[in-house]
């Protein structure tokens, strides 16, 4: 969504490197820059004023002008208004002291508000919470079937005693859920509104008639994060007639410019809370403003992939790879490992999603879009068309054994050689950078090593270091090494030590790792 503002943002900034001191004249035209990438971006105009007269005040400060690199200073002066736009800190839910939680969902028709009852359901279930949700949307057809279902694969329970399509009153059924969620012990109620396709008397007198029969603790509006300065104007509406306490975003996939993200929260005063970025019900997640100012200023959301890796990745798991690689040359990490691992890493979600989480990876975005997903699919085929000595012992495939690997799998015997040698090599580039070598053809990177040529450098060295047969320098480079494999270990499950750098690319081994 924020691919275009990313771009033109980065394109602003790279003009700035190089320089020692920013003049009157830099700081204008960079403003003027930021100010037309935000107003193409459909951000509200009131709020690209403000944030405009933000940034030059304290890039003319004190804070750029005495600093040692005012580019990046000005950098972190728009990552830091960024923030501020989008609402500061992350808002949370505020629980009842007294169960349940009344939940109230309003917004527009269209919006994506039954889909995303489900989603915000699944997520609480996933808080530890038993939330139920309710079917108050009895006009718009099948309406409460779609939300029966959404429910069913949310693993959440729904209440709806009225079919719907024109019948009920649901007034009375937002009324009957409150004592029907006590006697059953839910302790948190969902109610799913209806929508109109505009702002009208009827919608606003509904949603007040609810709000009062129900007494939520939290109304959230739900915003279609697409439809632009709209967004904006009716968030005014929905505030100023019935009230809301926290946004929504849903359809935050989605390829428009991303205005109303931008200007919703400092337009209405109200914060941004969840943010829905996908069609999957578990692709739903509270809003984290710094955490989104970071994707479009191409800094990555490091924060989100790790958290997203802790409920994939078990601590056990994950220390039991790192010894096998560790282990000489790798050979521990057998391709039932790799299997394992690839599988974990799809549980997380699109590869392509994930490697955009990565800082500077807007640079090579069109190479990360055209990853096909599948091939990850074709890949797991490949192996379990392997018998059990085969996947231990790669190197025992032959013609034969690749020809018949092929045949169990449905392809080409070209990509069961290109799978083993592929395997080989990340198995050997992981295996290094476990053993606290560094990423080999990576320059530029702290902790990560200096590409092929310093690499190769470093093993004669360590030749010569060997042959000089002095037992005190030999005993402190293996005290070295071995610091730097518990150094490694404890980075996670590759042995990977985070890194601060954004401008690097993959590396040859990854891109062909990944075809």
């Amino acid at each position: 969504m924020f691919d275009t503002l990313s771009d033109r943002l980065a394109a602003t900034f790279k003009n700035l490197r190089g320089k020692g001191r920013l003049s009157e004249a830099d700081i204008d035209a960079t403003a003027r820059e930021i100010r037309i990438a935000l107003l193409e971006a459909d951000v509200a105009l009131p709020v690209v004023r403000a944030f405009i007269a933000n940034v030059k005040e304290r890039a003319r400060g004190a804070e750029v002008s005495q600093a040692l690199n005012p580019a990046q200073q000005v950098v972190k002066i728009v990552n830091e208004e960024l923030v501020s736009i989008l609402g500061g800190e992350t808002r949370r839910l505020r629980f009842a002291k007294t169960a349940p939680t009344v939940i109230m969902l309003a917004g527009l028709q269209g919006a994506g508000k039954t889909t995303l009852a489900g989603k915000l359901g699944l997520w609480l279930k996933g808080q530890g919470h038993s939330p139920l949700l309710v079917a108050c949307d009895l006009q718009r057809p099948n309406a409460v079937n779609q939300l029966s279902v959404v429910a069913d694969r949310a693993g959440v329970a729904v209440y709806a005693p009225e079919p719907g399509n024109g019948v009920g009153d649901p007034v009375q059924v937002a009324k009957d859920s409150i004592e029907f969620a006590r006697s059953k012990q839910y302790d948190v109620v969902v109610v799913d509104t209806a929508g109109r396709l505009g702002i009208d008397q009827e919608l606003m007198q509904q949603a007040a008639d609810i709000r009062d029969a129900v007494s939520p603790d939290e109304i959230l509006f739900v915003v279609d994060a697409m439809i632009g300065q709209d967004a904006v104007n009716t968030a005014e509406a929905f505030r100023d007639g019935v009230g809301f306490d926290g946004v929504v975003l849903s359809k935050l996939d989605g390829d428009a410019r991303g205005g109303a993200a931008l200007s919703i929260a400092h337009v209405t005063g109200k914060q941004i809370m969840f943010a829905s970025n996908g069609e999957k019900l578990d692709e739903f997640d509270a809003f984290h403003p710094d955490r989104m100012a970071s994707r479009i200023l191409d800094m990555g959301d490091l924060l989100t992939l790790i958290e997203q890796a802790e409920k994939t990745f078990s601590q056990e798991e994950a220390a039991k790879m790192a010894s096998k690689l560790a282990s000489s040359k790798g050979k521990d990490f057998t391709l039932d490992d790799f299997l394992a691992q690839m599988e974990q890493v799809r549980k997380m979600g699109s590869i392509s999603k994930l490697l955009g989480m990565l800082p500077g990876m807007g640079q090579i975005k069109d190479q990360i879009n055209n990853i096909d997903e599948r091939d990850v699919d074709r890949t797991a085929a490949i192996i379990k068309s392997m018998t059990p000595k085969e996947r231990a012992e790669p190197t025992i495939i032959n013609g034969s054994r690749r020809a018949r690997i092929a045949k169990g799998s449905g392809v080409e015997v070209s990509a069961v050689k290109n799978l083993v040698e592929r395997f080989f090599d990340a198995r050997k580039m992981m295996s290094k950078m476990a053993q606290g070598g560094g990423m080999p053809g990576m320059p530029g990177m702290p902790g990560m090593g200096g590409g092929p040529g310093r690499q190769k450098k470093q093993v004669k060295q360590a030749k010569g270091k060997r042959k000089s047969g002095n037992p005190m320098k030999r005993k402190a480079e293996e005290q070295a090494a071995a610091a730097r494999r518990e150094q490694a270990a404890q980075g996670g499950a590759f042995g990977l030590p985070a890194q601060d750098d954004k401008n690097f690319e993959l590396p040859d081994e990854f891109k062909k790792f990944m075809g």
